[in-house]
């Protein structure tokens, strides 16, 4: 045997069992664990919910792993443009000025958003019934810029929050009157909770695609096409075999998978 069959035979071996297996994948998700049923932290720190498990299933088809970089929901969109992960996915609705400044999946479900207030109170969703009222809305969501949009100028105080769970504590302490949310997380993280128990969702769901968007999907930097794509076509796939559709009925009970 020459010394380049010698050689040869030493690389074949160490391929077959000193070298290491190619490295998995590791995606970044950018979220704001604060909003129940779509993602929030169990007392030991454990992430669950409904965006919770479709990533689980979004990275199992891409063969990825995938890490949760927290952050607050009005940073979300500067996080990811600064490249702190490769894209979000915390309930974001997919809207005309976030996607002057990021780029989004195609809608993964569809959800609507109203007013919660208390009960026998009257109040409707709209400006003449909370004239005299002061509304609670999430900074940096799509129902902030609603409620901007069509109540503040028609005098309705608006107090935009940090997070979800300061506008139910201040609804309870009766410094604002109402909220507006999206649906699911008014049920899920308070008017199912005992401190809920006095309050409801009242009016009928909020409407302008405008500033409500398309639906909800993941963001995405602008130019990431590769990511999108592949983004895309998991999602695409788990919506053709059921598993979003079950998803939106044990978080949700409905089927509100976009179309």
């Amino acid at each position: 045997m020459n010394i380049k069959t010698l050689i040869a035979a030493g690389v074949l071996a160490a391929s077959a069992f000193g070298a290491p297996a190619l490295a998995q994948e590791v995606l970044k998700v950018g979220v704001e664990a604060l909003y129940p049923p779509f993602e929030s932290k169990t007392p030991d720190g454990k992430l669950v919910g409904f965006d919770v498990e479709l990533n689980d299933a979004v990275c199992a088809r891409l063969q990825a792993k995938c890490e949760w970089v927290e952050t607050s929901f009005d940073g979300l969109i500067p996080a990811l443009n600064a490249r702190k992960f490769h894209y979000i996915n915390s309930a974001m609705n997919i809207t005309a000025p976030r996607q002057k400044v990021i780029d989004f999946t195609v809608p993964i479900y569809d959800v609507p958003s109203q007013l919660i207030a208390k009960k026998g109170s009257g109040l409707q969703a709209t400006p003449e019934s909370l004239k005299s009222t002061v509304v609670g809305v999430l900074q940096g969501s799509a129902q902030e810029a609603f409620v901007k949009k069509h109540w503040a100028p028609k005098g309705v105080k608006i107090v935009s929050y940090a997070s979800q769970d300061q506008i139910y504590q201040d609804l309870q302490s009766n410094r604002i009157q109402a909220a507006v949310q999206k649906t699911p997380s008014a049920v899920s993280a308070f008017l199912e909770k005992p401190e809920g128990k006095d309050y409801e969702v009242t009016g009928a769901p909020l409407d302008d695609t405008s500033v409500l968007g398309v639906g909800t999907g993941f963001g995405i930097r602008k130019g990431n096409d590769e990511l999108k794509k592949r983004l895309d076509g998991a999602i695409d796939a788990l919506k053709k075999d059921g598993t979003i559709s079950k998803l939106t009925q044990k978080y949700f009970n409905a089927d509100w998978v976009a179309k």
